[in-house]
């Protein structure tokens, strides 16, 4: 039997969103379909620059008033400023929610205490639970084996999900990139939203050339933020690490390139070999001209 892993993530955090018109005032702006956003459910989303960047990733989770976003914690007052940039005379109320705590769970069940607000982590199924507990409740009140942070995002880097901050640059990645298009943060039947012009050209041209997969090294990797070279020509940056194992932004048609011509990946010293998870369902793109 699979026993229960949960981890306090200390760098989350929540934003709350409410008012009559939370739902109508989120959805012209986040890149995934709030009506998807469920009671007992949540979805993953994005907000935008209006050239199509990631500013922002969260977890919007529905709540009795309205929404909560659960974001990166260095990101949350941002986000705020951000959403209320966007208002006007919108009838929403955005502020920060210290009241809530988060943490992740996965493998057997957790046990629930008294206003803690669970639901499936809505990026891929075996990320597990992801929990808004009261601010005042201990995690290990879940009834869980305690884990640390570190070995939560070895669990996500073992799964190849990538993470805003830690994987690639806030301001500096389209959502394809991020795998946003795979992992259910940007619908593109919904309508418009910030940004949205750039993605979905994108997505009907095909023309996502970079992208975030799982790297293997044959030895520890080095820190993140570290080259990833083909030949000796730069093809992407190291993100999360874990040991021998880590998640990198790559040009995946130079990668194909460099595997024809038998030339090897490295990340600094260490030769690395491509991970690529199942649920990408990833088609190497047609090589283009060096950018």
């Amino acid at each position: 039997m699979k026993k229960c892993n949960a981890a306090l993530l200390s760098d989350r955090a929540v934003v709350r969103v409410t008012g009559p018109a939370a739902r109508t005032f989120l959805q012209g702006l986040i890149t995934n379909d709030i009506d998807k956003a469920k009671p007992g459910g949540a979805i993953h989303s994005g907000l935008l620059t209006p050239q199509g960047k990631i500013l922002f990733d969260f977890v919007v989770v529905p709540a009795a008033d309205g929404f909560l976003l659960e974001i990166a914690k260095a990101k949350a007052g941002e986000l705020a400023q951000r959403l209320g940039f966007y208002k006007l005379r919108a009838q929403v109320e955005i502020a920060e929610d210290p009241s809530f705590a988060v943490a992740a769970s996965w493998g057997a069940p957790p046990r629930l205490p008294e206003g803690a607000i669970a639901h499936a982590d809505p990026r891929l199924p075996g990320l597990g639970l992801r929990i808004l507990l009261p601010a005042d409740a201990d995690v290990r009140n879940l009834g869980c084996t305690l884990a640390s942070e570190d070995q939560y995002h070895t669990h996500r880097i073992a799964l190849g999900v990538p993470e805003g901050g830690r994987d690639y640059a806030f301001g500096d990645a389209f959502p394809h990139e991020a795998m946003f298009d795979r992992l259910a943060g940007v619908d593109f039947n919904k309508g418009c939203f910030v940004g949205q012009e750039v993605v979905s050209r994108m997505e009907h041209r095909g023309t996502a050339r970079k992208r975030i997969v799982g790297v293997e090294g044959e030895g520890p990797l080095p820190s993140s933020d570290t080259e990833i070279t083909a030949g000796g020509t730069p093809i992407g940056t190291l993100g999360s690490v874990s040991g021998n194992s880590g998640l990198a932004l790559l040009r995946l048609d130079r990668a194909e390139e460099a595997k024809a011509a038998g030339q090897p990946l490295r990340a600094g010293e260490v030769t690395v070999a491509l991970r690529i998870p199942a649920w990408a369902r990833l088609k190497t793109p047609a090589p283009a001209a060096a950018t």
